[in-house]
């Protein structure tokens, strides 16, 4: 399988770091905005093509799919293109930052019958998985999650502390991780309320947010989010049950007490980004839709354009 990879950034190599393990795999085009560190990033993976316009690679009739890593406002419109051109697409998080765009590249993979997959890493991190096998085998069920998402992001820089073409977002990137994961866990969301700190005025966004969510079987959340904190970053999940308390940092697993839980025999890597980029492989090769495909995450974008209306209220 011959793919092109768009967003030569910080998450766009951990991509290529994942796709170069799995077999019959080949990364054949890689697009990014300033062609000489989109080169040099091609010949580190030995990569043929590199390109500053999309089109061209999707002009290449050999590329069979496309993985886009490019900022958020060009997710939606990137995937329909890629769609149109006949190819499979899986877009990094969040698949969009409006709910019209998320339906309208639903749309478009109902028209085409296309593979549609969305980089909600969160469901493959092994971490996730225990804990989702469990639910599923009725050994544990969540009664509240309480997650916090904390990064310093005072400047617009991305994870590499390299300056940034985009501005991120809490509520459309960071928290669609936690919403998404939260109904994948829970059930479907029956209740959510947001507020939001002071505007910054450069970026023009919250840098602190609040999130309460609640599912139908009555399960809550809590999520925390800031680009103000200066401490330990990334997201930490606490999952408290009927049977069990589990605390989850990205791959890794911990009981309530931070003792170590062994999760290497959950799936074939410990790398959730892997594990992702191994199920939009098979979905495509089995002809099956994936896991995390547009489809099933859509409902995540209604709640997020829910919390948006609720903010600006």
């Amino acid at each position: 399988m011959k793919i092109a990879l768009a967003g030569a950034g910080a998450f766009g190599e951990k991509h290529l770091d994942g796709l170069k393990l799995i077999h019959g795999v080949e990364v054949v085009s890689l697009v990014g905005r300033r062609l000489e560190p989109t080169q040099a990033i091609a010949d580190k993976y030995g990569i043929g093509h590199a390109t500053t316009d999309l089109a061209d690679s999707l002009a290449m009739p050999h590329v069979d799919a496309v993985i886009l890593c490019t900022p958020t406002q060009m997710h939606a419109d990137q995937a329909i293109q890629c769609m149109n051109a006949g190819k499979h697409v899986q877009v990094e998080i969040p698949l969009a930052d409006s709910l019209a765009d998320a339906e309208a590249v639903l749309a478009k993979q109902q028209e085409t019958g296309l593979t549609c997959m969305v980089g909600h890493t969160r469901r493959f991190n092994p971490s996730h998985q225990f804990i989702h096998d469990r639910i599923a085998a009725g050994d544990f069920n969540v009664q509240q999650m309480d997650v916090q998402t904390y990064f310093f992001r005072r400047k617009n820089m991305n994870a590499r502390g390299e300056a940034r073409s985009w501005t991120d977002h809490l509520l459309w990137h960071h928290a669609a991780h936690t919403v998404d994961l939260f109904a994948y866990q829970a059930g479907p969301i029956v209740k959510a309320n947001a507020i939001e700190g002071p505007i910054h005025p450069e970026l023009g966004i919250a840098m602190d947010m609040s999130i309460q969510l609640k599912a139908e079987s009555g399960a809550i959340c809590t999520l925390s989010l800031s680009f103000n904190n200066d401490g330990p970053l990334g997201t930490f999940f606490r999952y408290i049950g009927d049977t069990a308390t589990y605390i989850a940092r990205y791959d890794d697993l911990f009981t309530g007490k931070e003792e170590p839980i062994d999760v290497s025999q959950v799936a074939v890597s410990m790398n959730g980004i892997e594990l992702q980029d191994r199920e939009f492989v098979a979905a495509i090769r089995e002809g099956r839709e994936p896991n995390s495909s547009v489809a099933q995450v859509l409902p995540c974008y209604r709640v997020l354009d829910a919390l948006e209306k609720q903010l600006q209220a």
